[in-house]
């Protein structure tokens, strides 16, 4: 049976791609996936992710920002180019971006500046917002709060908190990003899914080449695995796989208006 996924965040521009990018969004459209969003790093990765979008019109769409692991001493000039990117081309979201702690602390408050500005970015233009969020949900937090509204919208993706960092995403309307970990053994994220995510909050993605997921974890992770994805999160919700590509599909339209 033919099923209609969405791999709602895949850096198919990177370079474990150049060899084969073709064949990996081949594959992928064999697997049922209809279209593949691409989150931005920084300055350097614009030219690439864009090129692969004109290759693939209809199936690969952009978006634009600067990635928190990405901020530092000239963030400001960094950020003066995505805002003039949002002039001249057309992106479906402003992501990815965010706090990201995991890594290395010497930039918070320079990320947690990028991160309030590219959240009103966003709002300008109508563009809803693709979060990354490593280590680092209280930071995160603490901004939402002064500037979520009934006009910002978007994913925490690659959610890996629990019950109480979920009821805190959902309070602001935003969607939930899962991918690979959710087949991970001892992630625990299989339970968050089926106790606490709605169905209809719910985005799978793939956050390839990272985060395979199992039976292919360890190895370089592409968007026809967003399918796997899908199959762990229709027995989690005791749902068909086309059950929930079509659910996610839908929700993924409700968000990422541009792309459909």
């Amino acid at each position: 049976m033919k099923i209609n996924l969405t791999d709602t965040h895949t850096h198919l521009y990177l370079d474990p791609f150049d060899k084969d990018i073709d064949e990996v969004i081949s594959r992928a459209k064999e697997a049922g996936v209809e279209r593949m969003f691409l989150p931005n790093l920084d300055s350097s990765s614009v030219g690439g992710m864009l090129e692969l979008c004109k290759r693939h019109r209809g199936t690969c769409f952009p978006m634009i920002g600067l990635h928190p692991t990405s901020v530092g001493e000239q963030f400001r000039e960094e950020l003066e180019f995505m805002e003039a990117q949002l002039q001249q081309e057309i992106y479906i979201a402003v992501g990815e971006i965010g706090i990201d702690l995991y890594w290395d602390k010497t930039f918070l408050q320079q990320q947690q500046e990028a991160f309030s500005i590219q959240i009103k970015l966003a709002r300008a233009h109508g563009l809803p917002i693709v979060i990354h969020a490593r280590e680092s949900f209280e930071e995160i937090f603490a901004i939402m709060d002064k500037e979520a509204d009934d006009g910002l919208t978007g994913v925490f993706h690659s959610f890996t908190g629990g019950a109480k960092e979920l009821e805190k995403v959902l309070s602001y309307g935003f969607y939930v990003g899962i991918n690979g970990i959710v087949t991970f053994k001892n992630s625990g994220l299989d339970r968050i899914v089926a106790e606490f995510i709605p169905p209809e909050k719910l985005l799978l993605e793939t956050d390839a080449p990272f985060l395979a997921p199992v039976p292919y974890r360890g190895k370089r992770n592409e968007s026809a695995y967003v399918r796997n994805v899908a199959e762990k999160v229709a027995e989690v919700y005791g749902m068909t796989t086309g059950e929930v590509a079509e659910l996610t599909t839908v929700n993924a339209k409700n968000l990422f208006k541009k792309a459909f």
